[in-house]
């Protein structure tokens, strides 16, 4: 075959050209820092690096975002509930100062001061909240733990009780001692006052989660049990509408002759509410009936030990925990004025909360973090873990105690001072004495009482404090959990971003070396064809 010089230019030009091309890509690399420009330079690097570039984007949202976010959420949540156990433990420090045998009317003072301030701090302590999400609250991130405010609203609330929140209450009846003044201690109301009248009963309660409830309606007591048949029924105590063995009565506090108190003790079958207080009261055989309630192996879908009291309460003060974060409850839509929403037939419309709470095993409020590939961690901690409403009442009990202590020393005191200012042998001494004599068998009532309530505060404050300081051990582990995560993150993305750059960015030295090759080739060719481009058949013509 004869080689003509049109053959040799065309071979050279295609050569030269696609050494063009060379040095094209290898400058197109050098400048983009990357193998290929499209992916139909090299498919396989395509694909490789989208999937890479997905771990990347992926794991620098779990560790920039996700898991900075979870540690400042339990760092909040953490700090907060350092603050719960210091508080109660100062609660119970509190309570073991008051059984001191040196205890004075002073000491009495200060303690109840105390006490009155870490009450106050103890709820405000679970409103913390995290750039504007509430920690304490579940998923409703937007609403308080407390009413802010003092606020009117119905809320049923359902709780959901065992027989571990019945305990024994001691009553003090001091009658009329504490109305005793100068200026009525002789007469007809209060003359005839005898140590007789003063009485003290022990009485089983239940204590509810609120005081100051609705006083025009009454609770309902159930239980949920099988028959022995298979059969599931509820057991209700309600109003003396009902049909039930045990029927509620509704008495107030300051009800006398006999007070509630006195009532339930005296009668077996009783079952007394009071709404200001918060407390029913149960009579023997009802309590017996109570602690006989205990959930059967033989049916796990059922808890026959669970006691639900559903009631009212409407008036709610700065302060009170807000029963959605709490229990099963419905209350009445409010609009932005703070009217009560109704609908078109005027019947007013409810909210109802928690409604699963009611069902066997259901599950509470959780928040859950992504913070790993296919793994998440729980950052909260629930208010019914920690915040209990049981801290307060307790508080709220021994300060009624101290108060009632103070209240008939000072009784004491002003008859005392009454008497030295009559004349010797005066006629209304002896009625004065009587009055004294009552009022002292109050006090030693009142001052027994108070003992007991610090001894049970300081087993109570120290179960709370036990409470708290596992919701803090919990938290701690999160914490903990968090931080191994964070560094197996970092690890990860270390390792997918090594990846990545291998897989889709170039050596940069070695692509020098490749351009520099590729433009000394390119030049020798150029230099080669012209020389053999010069030399034609027409030269030896």
């Amino acid at each position: 075959m004869r080689i003509t010089n049109k053959i040799m230019q065309r071979n050279n030009l295609s050569n030269i050209n696609t050494n063009k091309m060379y040095q094209d890509k290898l400058s197109t690399q050098m400048s983009t820092q990357k193998k290929i420009n499209r992916p139909s330079e090299d498919p396989v690097v395509a694909i490789r690096s989208l999937r890479l570039r997905s771990n990347v984007t992926e794991i620098t949202q779990y560790y920039s975002k996700n898991i900075p976010d979870a540690e400042s959420w339990i760092k909040i949540t953490e700090d907060s509930l350092s603050k719960l156990s210091d508080i109660i433990a100062n609660m119970a420090a509190q309570c073991t100062r008051g059984t001191n045998s040196d205890f004075t009317t002073t000491d009495r003072g200060t303690i109840l001061e105390q006490l009155k301030l870490l009450a106050d701090e103890v709820y405000a302590t679970g409103d913390a909240d995290y750039a504007g999400r509430y920690v304490f609250t579940g998923l409703r991130t937007d609403t308080p733990l407390s009413f802010l405010s003092e606020q009117e609203r119905n809320y049923t609330i359902t709780e959901q009780l065992d027989k571990s929140a019945l305990d024994e209450f001691t009553s003090v009846n001091t009658g009329k001692v504490l109305e005793i003044n100068s200026s009525n201690y002789n007469d007809t109301d209060h003359s005839d006052i005898k140590e007789d009248d003063i009485t003290s009963v022990d009485v089983h309660r239940i204590r509810l989660a609120y005081n100051d409830c609705s006083d025009g309606s009454t609770p309902k007591i159930s239980f949920i049990q099988d028959d022995g048949k298979g059969n599931i029924q509820e057991v209700v105590w309600a109003d003396g509408t009902g049909t039930a063995t045990y029927k509620i009565e509704k008495m107030n506090s300051h009800v006398t002759n006999p007070d509630p108190y006195t009532y339930a003790a005296q009668n077996d079958n009783a079952i007394v509410y009071i709404p200001e207080t918060g407390e029913l009261l149960l009579g023997e055989n009802a309590y017996k009936e109570v602690m006989a309630k205990k959930d059967l192996e033989s049916t796990s879908n059922i808890n026959e030990g669970e006691i639900r009291i559903t009631y009212e309460k409407s008036h709610w003060q700065k302060g009170d925990l807000r029963p959605e974060h709490y229990f099963a409850c419905e209350a009445d839509k409010l609009d932005d004025t703070g009217a009560v929403v109704k609908d078109d037939q005027g019947k007013t419309i409810r909210i109802p909360y928690n409604d699963t709470y009611l069902t066997t095993n259901a599950e509470r409020q959780v928040i859950e973090y992504d913070v790993g590939f296919n793994q998440t961690i729980r950052i909260n901690s629930r208010a019914d873990e920690c915040f209990k409403h049981g801290i307060g009442r307790e508080v709220d009990d021994i300060i009624a105690a101290m108060e009632n202590v103070q209240e008939l020393e000072r009784a004491q005191a002003d008859i005392k001072a009454i008497m030295e200012k009559l004349p010797e042998g005066d006629q209304n001494m002896p009625i004065l004495q009587n009055q004294l004599d009552a009022v002292e068998k109050a006090l030693t009532y009142a001052k027994k009482k108070e003992q007991k309530m610090f001894e049970g505060g300081i087993s109570a404050f120290q179960k709370y404090l036990d409470e708290a300081n596992l919701c803090v051990t919990a938290c701690g582990s999160r914490g903990s959990k968090l931080d191994l995560i964070k560094n197996r993150s970092q690890n990860q993305k270390t390792t997918y971003e090594t990846l990545k750059s291998q897989n889709e960015d170039i050596d940069i030295t070695e692509v020098a070396i490749q351009l520099t090759s590729a433009e000394l080739t390119y030049d020798a060719a150029l230099m080669a064809a012209g020389k053999v481009m010069q030399t034609s058949l027409m030269n030896f013509i």
